[in-house]
């Protein structure tokens, strides 16, 4: 299965999630690391700091680089079967699940409740919940035909 995994820049979870799914025999997107060489797009790359104002941010929408970010990132939504939103996580990543074509919620701390959780198909609390429902076990070999 291919997933996105949508979170915060910040969320302590997020790489561990990457690196399990991949294990458990997923392609996984990883807004960190979308391509070799290539460690994400952060706002500090177009100048933006905290306190611009609306007209400043409205403009660095526009700047290439964020456009390529933007690019990157909303095709890899489309292009997954599945996000999974990792919490605490922030206004991009419940809009990367808002967008994608079904989402699973990773809740593996207090969060504040939101009654629009209900739009997942499922939430985990632990990581034992996530692995039962993401695992794939390895596929037996099939012997050939005419052979054993």
């Amino acid at each position: 299965m291919r997933i996105y995994v949508a979170s915060s820049w910040r969320n302590k979870y997020q790489q561990e999630v990457v690196a399990a799914l991949r294990l458990w025999g997923h392609e996984v997107y990883d807004f960190r690391n979308p391509e070799q060489g290539n460690h994400g797009f952060d706002w500090i790359d177009v100048s933006v700091t905290p306190g611009i104002t609306p007209e400043e941010f409205r403009a660095a929408l526009s700047h290439p680089i964020a456009e390529r970010g933007f690019r990157l990132d909303s095709s890899h939504v489309e292009w997954a079967d599945r996000t999974l939103l990792v919490l605490p996580s922030g206004r991009s990543a419940h809009l990367e699940a808002g967008r994608s074509k079904e989402f699973d919620i990773f809740m593996p701390e207090p969060c504040e409740p939101e009654l629009m959780y209900k739009w997942a198909r499922r939430i985990f609390v632990n990581t034992r919940e996530l692995q039962e429902e993401y695992w794939k076990p390895p596929e037996k070999p099939r012997a050939l035909r005419g052979q054993i």
